[in-house]
């Protein structure tokens, strides 16, 4: 039996260890509160499959891990880190409209850049924080390979881009006056549209709730724990 137990500790650490490196994901056990960590890095990896020299983040592993933690009652809350530079718009999406739907306390922290998608991550968490030399950048929705010269076209990226806007203002403070004239500015990219927002600015506009860093956001997630009603369910 004794032999039995020493097993199962080896096998959940060979799992927690195959978390970690395949998926970027892992859960603190010696804690205050259960905790499971989601890194968000590179690109969001959506319907196909990018360069193998590109650092990616699949969707595929991503949305089975958010639905998992939202029913396992021993995880008490989730810290997303974000250092993204975009990707798959309805992929990253997908993941931000999960994140928001959750139950569990979820708090979000973005270092070194939330680029593009990024930042509909960024807001979906219950508070999001961002580190001071971090930036969030907005620009319009972009489409990869052939295009067609249609009315259809341009009248789907505006759909896309209206419910990147709504989300973002309906999960964060900025207005959608702000974030369009933020997402439509040609005076500062050079060969591009659109805005860097650095760490300071992003809190005051409002698009990120506070400026801090890792352990500002651990103790903001136990707050949010211990306010949760999940733990008792």
């Amino acid at each position: 039996m004794e032999n039995d137990d020493k097993k199962s500790d080896v096998e959940e650490k060979i799992d927690e260890a195959k978390l970690a490196v395949e998926n970027g994901q892992s859960v603190s056990q010696n804690a205050k509160h259960l905790i499971h960590c989601l890194t968000v890095i590179g690109q969001i990896e959506g319907h196909y499959v990018l360069a193998e020299q590109n650092k990616t983040t699949k969707y595929e592993h991503i949305i089975p891990a958010l639905v998992a933690i939202e029913q396992d009652r021993s995880v008490e809350g989730l810290l997303i880190i974000l250092n993204t530079v975009g990707g798959d718009v309805e992929a990253g999406l997908a993941i931000a409209e999960l994140i928001a739907g959750m139950k569990t306390p979820t708090v979000s922290l973005v270092v070194g850049g939330g680029h593009s998608i990024g930042v509909p991550l960024a807001v979906s968490a219950k508070h999001s924080f961002i580190v001071p030399s971090a930036s969030m950048t907005i620009h319009p929705v972009r489409m990869n390979g052939t295009v067609l010269g249609v009315p259809q076209t341009l009248s789907y990226f505006d759909k896309m881009q209206d419910r990147i806007i709504n989300f973002v203002t309906g999960n964060s403070r900025i207005s959608e006056e702000d974030f369009r004239r933020l997402m439509l500015n040609t005076e500062e990219l050079v060969l591009d549209v659109g805005s860097v927002i650095e760490g300071r600015k992003a809190v005051e506009i409002g698009l990120i709730d506070e400026l801090g860093g890792l352990s500002d956001a651990m103790e903001c997630l136990y707050e949010l724990i211990e306010k949760s009603e999940k733990r008792y369910i």
